[in-house]
């Protein structure tokens, strides 16, 4: 008997603050390659290949994000549809979007929910508990997975479980939530047994959140209705009124709908929780992602060109160059190119204050990497100064940027490999290998590759004021105001 219609709905709209200084508020953890070869964004999609019924991926990402987050999906060879949230308003919004969504056709399919920075080891396992949590699903159970914790961790929120249901002996009523609690109360919760790790995955019809959302947060619910009413899309994304889910409040599918069942608060049917036991962790900060990476016998995990002498439970990661630690013991050291962080794993969940004071002195390696991708290909910020600025560009083949012009700056590019189709003016021509152009300030202007192979380029920016928001645009393949 093949199960009912599945939707994965991944939910992205993360920033990963505590991943910092690898992960950025523009190009955060779940859009980068943290544990094996995949993305993590990655890993969660092709989480549920091969079970039936599935139907295309669902994502919900900040619109920022959006460009990444296609050429993710391409890069699996998967097509689904990107929901684009304005703004950030924590979960409960961003699945109500992705539920009303999905029965906009009457449909009533399975929502298996899942966060897009998460990551499971053994996936056969994963899959099997999500089919058990589909047929409790299609009761009208709202379904969540606990984990078994093996340590008193204060990082994750926990789930106490209740009884056991008449109907599936491995599963448990929901008694409730609570919030990542202190070594002591994490500790009391470990020796209890009745208490599992929050995975923050849940599995319930569309109807059934929509239901429980319409009981609990009417206010949600008619937010988001709002903004799905001014939908409009553009190829695989889907916008939603910006100024209708602004106004939306702000809450987490645990605290919105759950607890509300768990406490049988309505007269709806109530919410469930299966015990997962899958290799699962939510890589919430450096010591959490110490943990699934590979060790030597000290303990020791690392990553790039790293050099250790002395060294137990070290986390260390190079990005650009050669790193030494001599002498370490329950550290994390993370190099890149423009930031280093070193601190002890006990003290990785405050990284983030180091992310919130980048942000109030309003640094800019809070929000982007050196390295900027774009739709088109990406550029490196390899120097600047006084009036001037270096950039190593490469565009894709079959890519162009905008045509644009700069108020406050002039351009010469440079050509490494390659040939560029270059407009300037009222002047289209080819700029191969070796050769070079000019870009005088104010002047109309696009760069393209029309050619099978990257184009590489070095360009020095010239001039009183060299922000990204010097840029005029007036025409965009990629929709860019």
């Amino acid at each position: 008997m093949g199960l009912p219609n599945v939707i994965p709905v991944v939910l992205s709209g993360g920033s990963g603050a505590r991943l910092w200084p690898l992960s950025r508020e523009n190009h955060p953890k779940q859009l980068l390659p943290l544990v094996g070869e995949k993305t993590l964004l990655q890993g969660t999609v092709a989480r549920l290949d091969g079970m039936e019924g599935l139907g295309e991926p669902l994502l919900v990402c900040n619109e920022v994000h959006r460009f990444a987050v296609a050429e993710q999906l391409r890069l699996l060879g998967k097509q689904g549809q990107i929901l684009l949230e304005p703004c950030g308003r924590n979960t409960a919004p961003a699945l109500t979007l992705a539920a009303l969504w999905a029965r906009r056709d009457e449909d009533d399919p399975v929502l298996v929910v899942m966060p897009a920075d998460h990551v499971i080891d053994e996936g056969e396992v994963f899959r099997g508990a999500v089919t058990r949590a589909i047929a409790l699903a299609g009761q009208g159970l709202a379904v969540t997975f606990g984990v078994a914790p093996d340590c008193p961790e204060t990082g994750y929120g926990y789930i106490q479980c209740g009884e056991k249901l008449a109907f599936d002996d491995e599963a448990y009523a929901l008694a409730r939530f609570v919030e990542k609690p202190d070594r002591e109360t994490a500790l009391a919760y470990l020796d209890a047994g009745d208490y599992l790790w929050n995975s923050g995955i849940f599995v319930m019809k569309a109807s059934t959140w929509l239901s429980a959302l319409s009981a609990f947060r009417p206010d949600i619910l008619a937010a988001c209705s709002d903004a799905l009413a001014g939908v409009s899309q553009d190829g695989d994304f889907v916008r939603v009124d910006r100024q209708s889910f602004e106004r939306c409040p702000s809450d987490s599918i645990d605290y919105a709908v759950m607890e509300c069942l768990a406490a049988g608060l309505s007269g709806l049917s109530g919410a469930a929780v299966i015990p997962l036991s899958a290799g699962w962790s939510d890589i919430g900060a450096w010591d959490a992602l110490w943990k699934v990476f590979p060790k030597c016998g000290e303990g020791n995990a690392t990553r790039g060109d790293v050099m250790l002498e002395s060294c137990r439970n070290a986390l260390v990661v190079s990005e650009s160059r050669l790193v030494a630690c001599i002498g370490l013991s329950d550290v994390v050291v993370v190099e890149t190119n423009d930031a280093v962080l070193v601190a002890r794993h006990d003290a990785t969940q405050d990284v983030k204050k180091i992310v919130d004071r980048l942000k109030a002195e309003k640094r800019s390696v809070a929000q982007w990497h050196r390295k900027v991708h774009r739709p088109w290909g990406w550029y490196d910020g390899v120097d600047s100064g006084e009036h001037f600025q270096v950039k190593r560009i490469c565009v894709k083949p079959g890519a162009s940027l905008s045509l644009q012009m700069h108020r406050h700056r002039a351009e010469h590019w440079v050509v490494v490999t390659g040939t560029a189709k270059v407009t300037k003016g009222d002047e289209v021509f080819l700029v191969s290998e070796n050769q070079s152009t000019y870009i005088p300030l104010g002047v109309k202007h696009r760069l393209e590759n029309s050619g099978i192979v990257p184009l590489e380029m070095i360009e020095v920016q010239s001039g009183s004021y060299l922000g990204e928001d010097d840029i005029v645009r007036f025409d965009d393949a990629y929709g860019r105001g």
